[in-house]
């Protein structure tokens, strides 16, 4: 497995572009229903929380997002690795990193959405990682762990 070196915060125009290239994943489109408003602050849409990025050899690999919901409760948003970077564990990485930070940030519970028939693998990889689905509406499923 390569190096993958994650860093907080950094440079918004990356993370806008990762978001981007991640909201193209076909039949995800109701994952991103307000990506231009998060896209327009993301210091403001995530602030109380964190983005991770995940570099190889100083290209972006990776990222994730951490959005404070209240003073208890977290939500994971945007996690994704490029497909030029995938099946080198990347993906559990950044999440256990996102975790880690929550608990640093001291939120007492991590949510988020999915859709598993458009992200299987991650889907399946949260449920590994001790996820417990808690809703489910239209195919979306809503996750949490508590941390």
């Amino acid at each position: 497995m390569a190096n993958l070196e994650i860093r907080e915060n950094g440079d918004p125009e990356i993370f806008r572009a990762l978001f981007r290239e991640y909201s193209q994943i076909p039949n995800a489109e109701e994952c991103f229903v307000s990506l231009e408003q998060e896209l327009a602050d993301l210091c403001a849409f995530y602030e109380g929380g964190a983005l991770l990025l995940g570099l190889e050899s100083g290209e972006p690999a990776a990222c994730i997002a951490i959005r404070r919901i209240d003073d208890t409760v977290c939500e994971a948003k945007r996690l994704f690795v490029r497909p030029a970077f995938r099946r080198r564990g990347y993906g559990r990485l950044m999440l256990e990193t996102a975790l880690e930070k929550a608990r640093a940030l001291h939120f007492r519970e991590l949510v988020f959405t999915t859709k598993p028939a458009a992200m299987e693998t991650a889907y399946a990889m949260y449920r590994r990682m001790g996820f417990q689905k808690t809703a489910e509406k239209n195919g979306i499923v809503v996750m949490r762990v508590p941390l």
